[in-house]
């Protein structure tokens, strides 16, 4: 196994299920770097929202792509140097970021994006195809999930934290439907890496989920390391 394939932990899974407080919880614990790679996708659906794209033209969503910049640093999601963290976790965005995902040009241009974000660090990276797409190399892949009523109940207690109007039932609705939308996508569609572990969060804590995930991440660290270290005696 060569230094890149361990710079990478993958934790995929569907909206909901809690993949970024378990991924920004375990690289703190390992003191590697997060990529919210769903902010990036969200930063760039802003951007077209903001300009009033046509989100049915491929075209043009391929191209804004290639004009703007996304960058993430210190927990914040910059577009072009401005910092749109506040703004990208929205109803509106969330329901138009499916148009982005499923375009050809707009996700070669994150993943070039996600890829040179861990080629100088240890990187803890969440999303939804990281495991079979993205860094399908990676030493440790997880697919995290839960039911779709805690899924809900996440993202409904997210939205009511903000203040968006919005009741539990729409927020079910949406999850159903972006779920059968991911799983039957042409490109990238949703699933486990065949080598990922499945974690299921439903009636977990926080700290239950990045314990257990932590635990595996270890272990294998520390298998990698032993034989190279008793060689090195």
């Amino acid at each position: 196994m060569n230094q890149a394939e361990l710079r990478v932990v993958t934790i995929d899974g569907p909206a909901g299920a809690g993949k970024s407080s378990v991924a920004r919880s375990l690289a703190a614990r390992l003191g590697w770097r997060l990529l919210d790679t769903g902010a990036m996708y969200r930063a760039v659906t802003f951007a077209a929202l903001r300009d009033h794209a046509d989100l049915t033209c491929d075209d043009e969503l391929g191209s804004l792509a290639e004009r703007v910049s996304v960058r993430l640093a210190n927990g914040s999601v910059y577009l072009d140097d401005e910092d749109v963290t506040g703004r990208i976790r929205s109803v509106e965005v969330t329901r138009a970021s499916r148009y982005l995902a499923d375009n050809p040009r707009v996700r070669a241009r994150l993943v070039r994006w996600q890829r040179d974000f861990a080629d100088d660090h240890e990187v803890v990276a969440e999303g939804r195809d990281q495991g079979t797409v993205v860094f399908p190399q990676a030493f440790c892949k997880f697919f995290l999930t839960a039911s779709l009523e805690a899924r809900g109940m996440r993202r409904f207690a997210e939205f009511q934290a903000r203040g968006e109007a919005i009741d539990f039932e729409t927020v079910l609705g949406d999850l159903e439907r972006r779920d059968r939308h991911d799983e039957a996508r042409a490109i990238a569609p949703m699933r486990p890496a065949d080598d990922a572990i499945v974690v299921d969060s439903t009636g977990l804590s926080l700290d239950e989920v990045v314990d257990r995930i932590e635990g595996v991440v270890r272990r294998r660290l520390e298998s990698i390391k032993r034989p190279q270290t008793a060689v090195g005696r």
